[in-house]
């Protein structure tokens, strides 16, 4: 009796494995699987259409790198590390720390994630820029007036900077204030927007009033957090100290709009075949 229930037990455990990283869909023949739409759907919270729409175009993204032979080499990806560190005046080690308490990503994965934002950023070259015409001065004054919350800032931030040796001890003052913690110092500050680093600037203007801000690399060596207390004197920068990053935005979305209409025709004509989807 023993002897037959393994078997069937070790069946069941095929099937039921076969049925969780079994093809879902194929993209020009290469596959999305299962797993990869439920992943998909858990790590961005997303519904079950906008999941499968998201993977097809990654597919046909990587099957259209592969046909025009694209590469994007270690030291590329590396130079965008040091140019992303430099640009928030930090060490490349200090930036892998960042990346890992704000985004929950390890140094191999932040390099897999580069790689293929760099190799997606040279398809969309080849494919869009030919196509794409500088925005006019007219553009750029209609978008600047449809957004200027993009173009808006806080004076200065009245925070209380939390610091410490040990991020897990720095935490645990963070996720209960009340918590004595000697070794984690405060001290209230002004910041003022205009002088200081413009990626703790932005980090700072996300963060709600009343919060705490991710826990960021202290110039130290340690770790530190920002208690938000208040936003002060929000200004508008001028038309024209941002025309540039008005011409940037728009020509972003105009190339979006190419690359949409590209791969929407691509997908067309790939031969897509949906074989089964988990539920949504």
């Amino acid at each position: 009796m023993l002897k037959f229930f393994i078997p069937v037990f070790i069946f069941t455990a095929v099937m039921a494995a076969d049925a969780i990283n079994g093809i879902a869909i194929l993209v020009k023949d290469q596959p999305i699987t299962m797993y990869e739409i439920t992943k998909e759907m858990q790590k961005r919270h997303t519904s079950l259409s906008k999941t499968v729409d998201l993977l097809i175009r990654r597919k046909l993204e990587e099957i259209e790198v592969k046909e025009r032979n694209i590469h994007v080499s270690s030291e590329e990806v590396f130079g965008r590390i040091k140019e992303m560190a430099d640009q928030n005046k930090i060490t490349v080690l200090q930036l892998y720390d960042a990346i890992a308490e704000t985004r929950k990503m390890s140094e191999a994965e932040l390099k897999a994630e580069l790689k293929k934002t760099l190799l997606s950023q040279k398809l969309y070259q080849a494919i869009a820029f030919s196509h794409i015409d500088k925005p006019t001065v007219e553009e750029q004054h209609e978008y600047y007036d449809l957004h200027r919350d993009m173009f808006s800032h806080p004076e200065s931030f009245s925070v209380t900077v939390y610091s410490a040796a040990s991020k897990s001890r720095l935490k645990e003052k963070i996720d209960n204030p009340m918590f004595y913690a000697p070794d984690v110092r405060s001290e209230h500050v002004e910041l003022k927007y205009n002088a200081i680093n413009p990626r703790l600037a932005q980090i700072l203007g996300k963060t709600k009033d009343a919060s705490f801000s991710p826990i960021l690399p202290a110039p130290d060596g340690g770790h530190m957090s920002f208690y938000m207390e208040d936003k002060k004197d929000i200004v508008t920068q001028p038309f024209e100290a941002v025309q540039n990053q008005i011409s940037n935005a728009i020509m972003g979305e105009k190339r979006e709009q190419v690359l949409s209409d590209y791969f929407d025709r691509l997908r067309l004509n790939a031969g897509i075949k949906i074989i089964r989807l988990p539920e949504g």
